[in-house]
């Protein structure tokens, strides 16, 4: 007879869905979280559906059911959006020879979806917008050839012929109305220490690896 609307809220906030059912006899009615794992998503069995500090797991699809036994159970469907700030999932440093194309990559998880912006030290790349595409003009710094590219989620910084003045740190700022994050990302080139590894000796280490392991297989087969 009657079922809330869609919602969309801030996590953190109480939520109550409605589910009114008539018949003869009185039908049951149960609430269930559909995008959980099959078995667990049982949540009530009640008309009200109430949810205190709601978190962002528990957005998506609620189904209401109400049965009674004399027919196939009336269903319908109400959509729960939880808004939160970013937060930043993947954020690597990443290691380019000089003249080669060298890609930072930034990946925030938010609701609504960040907007992102790239800095390298407390410089803000100037922007010209070309369709969903980020075009970057020159800096004073002499950086040019780079691109910014927002799609989704991830936010990309290319530099298509690295040289040694693209080496460095950069800060990915995400955004949304919720708040903000950032993370520093440093892009280096061949015998650069990061983390207190040189990258030399990384590579070094990969050899060895694959040097063991095949001595290893060799001497298995």
């Amino acid at each position: 007879m009657n079922i809330s609307s869609d919602i969309t809220v801030n996590e953190g906030s109480s939520v109550t869905l409605l589910c009114l059912a008539i018949g003869r006899p009185e039908p049951t009615v149960t609430w269930r979280h559909l995008s959980v794992k099959e078995g667990q998503g049982f949540v009530s069995e009640d008309e009200y559906l109430e949810i205190s500090g709601i978190t962002r797991d528990q957005s998506g699809e609620y189904e209401c059911s109400a049965l009674n036994d004399v027919a196939a159970p009336d269903v319908r469907k109400v959509k729960i959006t939880v808004n939160y700030p970013p937060y930043i999932s993947n954020a690597k440093n990443t290691g380019v020879s000089l003249g080669q194309k060298g890609i930072l990559r930034c990946e925030a998880s938010a609701v609504p979806l960040a907007e992102f912006q790239w800095f390298k030290e407390e410089t803000r790349y100037p922007e010209i917008r070309d369709g969903a595409t980020l075009k970057l003009s020159r800096l004073a710094t002499g950086l040019d050839g780079v691109r910014i590219e927002n799609k989704g989620r991830m936010s990309t910084l290319t530099f298509f012929n690295v040289s040694e003045k693209d080496y460095g740190n950069y800060t990915c700022v995400a955004t949304n109305k919720l708040g903000n994050t950032n993370a520093s990302i440093t892009l280096y080139g061949p015998g650069a220490v990061i983390d207190g590894v040189s990258s030399a000796s990384r590579a070094l280490a990969c050899l060895w690896l694959s040097g063991t392991l095949f001595v290893h297989f060799f001497i298995k087969f």
